[in-house]
């Protein structure tokens, strides 16, 4: 079942770059209490999510902070090195990359999808959403672009 505007997300561990390499992360930790925009891609260094969508949030992330939110996150179903390898590639340092290695998170929500076609196996749906303490409050997924899903989008909705 697909998650929808005040559900409350699960608690998954997913793994984040710390300052010794990959560390658990628990979402229900990251998203308690706090205000977070959380964004999902398919993968990471692929040319929509390279060159459209991760740069809108590293571009409006001072705007996006400003309007009350904690933490900007981008989910990928990839390792915690391919996400601390593009997250220096595009300057996303303000951004906290979660790994969702075995897409775990991301069939817990029902975001996933099929990219075997090509040659990506499982990945994530291309989405967005705002979540206040641990609900969501707001969520954009888009099948083609970056239009529910973008940067501009989410700090329209908050």
């Amino acid at each position: 079942m697909t998650i929808v505007q005040g559900d409350k997300l699960p608690s998954v561990t997913l793994k984040t770059n710390g300052a010794n390499g990959p560390e658990d992360l628990d979402t229900g930790e990251l998203f308690a209490g706090k205000r977070v925009v959380l964004f999902a891609v398919p993968g990471a260094f692929t040319p929509g999510c390279s060159n459209t969508h991760m740069p809108g949030f590293v571009i409006n992330a001072d705007d996006i902070l400003a309007k009350g939110v904690d933490t900007i996150a981008c989910l990928a179903v990839n390792d915690a090195f391919v996400l601390g390898a593009w997250q220096q590639d595009q300057n996303a340092q303000a951004i906290t990359m979660l790994a969702d290695g075995h897409a775990d998170f991301t069939r817990a929500i029902g975001m996933e999808k099929d990219a075997s076609g090509a040659g990506m196996g499982t990945r994530s749906q291309r989405y967005a959403m705002i979540v206040d303490d641990g609900v969501v409050s707001y969520l954009g997924v888009d099948e083609k672009g970056v239009e529910k899903s973008s940067a501009e989008t989410i700090l329209a909705n908050l």
